[in-house]
């Protein structure tokens, strides 16, 4: 079984960065080197949206065009953590975050919230205008 820890959430003005970060366990065999990993965001009254994913390597990750330029997705497999570092936050950044992992995740599918395998319980990003 995998569990996922995000952190890192909190309230801000608009202007400011968070840097979120997605702690990865796991009883299985499988290590967090063989998931790739997302980010997804969900304002209340909304469904969840893709922000950013990355491969299991770290050296493919892709953004919502809502947050592209502004945040960055990375990972560090020997810490087990994904990472989603945002710079200048705005209102329109207010959300639940919520770090996902797909073992079959692929570039065409990574975007889709069904496509992943596990969820972690997200934490709040509140931007002040």
């Amino acid at each position: 079984q995998v569990q996922l820890v995000e952190s890192g959430g909190g309230l801000v003005q608009a202007g400011a960065s968070l840097r979120l970060s997605c702690a990865f366990s796991a009883a299985s065999t499988r290590p967090f080197s063989n998931y790739a990993m997302g980010w997804f965001r969900q304002a209340p009254g909304q469904e969840r949206e893709f922000v950013a994913a990355i491969n299991w390597r770290g050296d493919v990750t892709e953004y919502a065009a809502s947050v592209k330029g502004r945040f960055t997705i990375s990972r560090d497999n020997p810490k087990n953590t994904v990472y989603l570092q945002m710079n200048s936050l705005n209102a329109e950044d207010t959300a639940a975050y919520y770090c996902g992992a797909g073992a079959w995740l692929t570039v065409d599918t990574w975007t889709q919230l069904s496509r992943y395998d596990y969820w972690g319980q997200g934490t709040q990003v509140t931007v002040s205008s």
